[in-house]
Formats: structure tokens, sequence, C-alpha cells
């Protein structure tokens, strides 16, 4: 792995697999895909997610970017439709090549349409939402609802945040199984959700959609380790892929897997902005 905090250099990444994905999308940009988590990679992560938005610099980035790419996708536990608020992504000239895979790909926002299309959601899901508040009452912990299709239970306000996330940890992921769903752990957040959906999913099908030569893609947390296995899966079957971290003190394990770490979303602005200014 490697760090990274030159503002206008385009980085070398430590690994040998690193590089060569670089290069690989330096040399066939029109055929690459840039996929990107939102919160704590392009948004900061803060107390209220309600209160996330994407990095100042972010969508001026992504504007200059994304015409010189096949695609740029934002892969997001997040509903797509909040995701694209939250990012300032809608009406923005250039960024007619972004997509937003909401639901870790089970939503999906196109900039050339604005529209959102997505199947009907897991009914585990309102089950367990129901239930959910006898789990946490007194434990400071609090639910964000995703638009039906997962709920997320978050700790970070409690009064001790990873008492909380421990204490949470097992018996919400048997009232997910009772439901048909999984827990997803995160940042001082648990999400339940149906099986199935992943951003590794979200990503793989996102590539070879667009029959795509090379990737990169960027994450923060501990949801963003299955699009990290699928590019080292593309990478084995000959498509060459660059692994960034958006660093955080938080999670490392991100780190220890990463070609290139970088410092948080400014950092991964920073690189963006590089990589579109190389591809002029």
């Amino acid at each position: 792995m490697s760090s990274h905090t030159d503002p206008g250099a385009l980085p070398s990444p430590a690994t040998p697999a690193g590089r060569d994905g670089l290069r690989a999308i330096l040399a066939e940009p029109q055929r690459a895909v840039i996929g990107l988590d939102f919160d704590g990679t392009l948004a900061p992560i803060v107390a209220d997610p309600e209160q996330a938005r994407a990095h100042p610099e972010a969508v001026a980035v992504l504007a200059a970017l994304a015409p010189k790419v096949a695609s740029v996708a934002v892969i997001t536990g997040r509903p797509a439709e909040i995701a694209v608020r939250y990012g300032g992504f809608a009406g923005v000239p250039g960024l007619e090549h972004l997509t937003v895979l909401g639901h870790y790909g089970a939503e999906r926002w196109d900039a050339v349409t604005g529209e959102v299309t997505a199947p009907e959601p897991h009914p585990g899901v309102a089950a367990v939402r129901a239930e959910l508040p006898e789990f946490l009452d007194g434990t400071g912990a609090w639910i964000e609802e995703k638009g039906g299709r997962a709920v997320a239970v978050h700790t970070r306000r409690a009064p001790d945040p990873q008492a909380a996330f421990d204490a949470l940890r097992a018996p919400l992921t048997d009232l997910a199984g009772r439901h048909g769903l999984i827990v997803e752990p995160g940042r001082l957040v648990l999400e339940l959700r149906p099986p199935g959906m992943d951003k590794g999913v979200a990503l793989l099908t996102h590539v070879r959609e667009l029959s795509a030569t090379s990737v990169l893609y960027g994450g923060d947390d501990l949801g963003d380790l299955p699009a990290f296995s699928a590019v080292d899966d593309l990478r084995s079957t000959g498509t060459p892929g660059l692994l960034v971290c958006s660093g955080s003190d938080e999670v490392t394990e991100l780190r220890k897997r990463a070609d290139l770490v970088v410092d948080g979303p400014g950092g991964v602005v920073g690189l963006l902005r590089a990589l579109a200014e190389r591809l002029t």
C-alpha cells in the first residue's frame, strides 16, 4: 500500500498490480470504470448521516473526469436518490457518464435520464424495522431509514459508541436472520439488508455491462471489501485494477489491501483531479 498527500501529482501505487491498473486506465481511459463509495470517500463522515454532503470540490472534479472514461459509478448503500441529492450530482454538465448504484446496486440512477430504476423491496426489511425499537431502547443508538430496502442502526451518537455497537451486533444479526436478511457492519453502524446485495456484485455487473478493460475502486469501510475482492477477481482474469483506500483510523483492513491510501475525501478528490488532468 502507499500513502499520498501531494495534491498536484498523480501518485504511483506501491503494488505491482496497482501500477498495472493505473497504467491501463491511462492507456485506454475511454474503457475504464471509476467506482467510488460515497460516505467516507466522496463525502466526509459526519455524526448525522442526513447531514453528509460531498466534498466541496467533488462534483467539479467528477465533471472533469467523467467525460474521459467509460463511466464514473458511485456505489453506495444509500438510496440512489439520496446519494444524488447529497452529492449534488443532478443536472451537472459533464456528468453524463455518471451512474449512481444505490442500495448496493439494487437501485440505479443515470445522469443522462435523471431517473431511478429499482425492483420491489424485500419484505423482511419492513418486518425488521417494526421490531427494531425494542432492541435499541436505552442504547443511544438510532435508526436510519433506507427507502424500504435496508435499515441501518447507528451508534456514533451513543454515550459509548463502540460498546453500543458491540452489544447490538449479535442480537441484530439474529433479528436479521429471522427475516431473511443479513447484517453488514461498518464504522459504528450495523446495516440490515437482503443478502446478495453488495458493492462487489454491483461493481462487477457494471464493469461487465460496459466491457471495461480497467477499473479503479475507492472506498473507506468494511462494506467496500466486496468491491475490493471484485477488483481482485477482475485482475485474476486479465482486467487490470487499482484499489484506493480513503484513509481512516477507524478501519484498517482496507488500508492493508489497498494499492494506494489517500487522506480521506480530500485525498480522493485530489487523486481524481490529478487523474483528470493527466487524461487531458
